[in-house]
């Protein structure tokens, strides 16, 4: 009787050792692979990492298709391109805010006021600026050029146009490099773009982080 207890002991023992020994093989071979993964495919790791870091901060990643229009328009003002895409981030989450017209009359995927992208000189722009602007001149170049707005037609079709994307990031990088960006004075020029300090907090959270997915991004390449 006691050498089949000891026995029932023994391949209990046996059974539990085996169970303990599963999730250590598990976490084991889960290494193995990584490590594997990584030596053979680095550009896969890496690519995963800067997802990660987009991912977990702000629960929405930058639109690849979007980075070349941010990269082109903040070129040609001298402003780095992330702070064109932290903006577009806190205005309308990447253009996913459906309409692209705020409740006080901002428009399109940078929300503009049109008084700001005609320009104040306009005739009755007042107050928080909307205006009262015929849609043939709020998009009309040349007459933005002559009351000093902000808007660009940035893809040439005689149109500037705040729901046009190209044209929205270019009127954007315009006036942020003209409040201070150009020169590196990003806080002032975020509070000039919306006179809210928590605004310019967020923007520069997201700022920040878009940064640093930049710099990872390129060193990667």
């Amino acid at each position: 009787m006691k050498k089949r207890r000891e026995k029932g002991l023994s391949m209990k023992k046996k059974a539990l050792f085996i169970v303990l020994l599963i999730p250590v093989a598990v976490v084991v071979f889960t290494l193995t692979a990584i490590i594997w993964v990584s030596y053979t495919n680095p550009d896969l790791i890496r690519k995963s990492a800067n997802t990660l870091i987009q991912d977990r901060h702000s629960g929405m990643s930058i639109p690849e298709e979007y980075i070349p229009i941010y990269k082109d328009a903040a070129e040609m003002y001298g402003i780095p391109w992330t702070l064109l895409a932290a903006h577009h981030r806190i205005e309308t989450r990447f253009s996913t805010m459906d309409p692209l017209l705020s409740p006080v009359g901002a428009e399109g995927h940078m929300q503009f006021m049109p008084c700001t992208f005609v320009g104040w000189t306009y005739p009755g722009c007042s107050g928080l600026g909307q205006g009262d602007i015929p849609e043939e001149d709020k998009t009309n170049p040349e007459v933005i050029k002559q009351y000093g707005g902000y808007g660009v037609d940035a893809n040439g079709d005689g149109i500037a146009d705040p729901y046009d994307l190209e044209d929205a990031m270019h009127s954007a990088a315009k006036y942020l490099a003209n409040s201070g960006a150009a020169g590196g004075d990003y806080e002032k020029a975020i509070f000039s773009y919306n006179h809210s300090e928590k605004y310019v907090q967020d923007v520069l959270q997201f700022f920040d982080e878009f940064e640093l997915y930049r710099i990872e991004a390129e060193a990667g390449q």
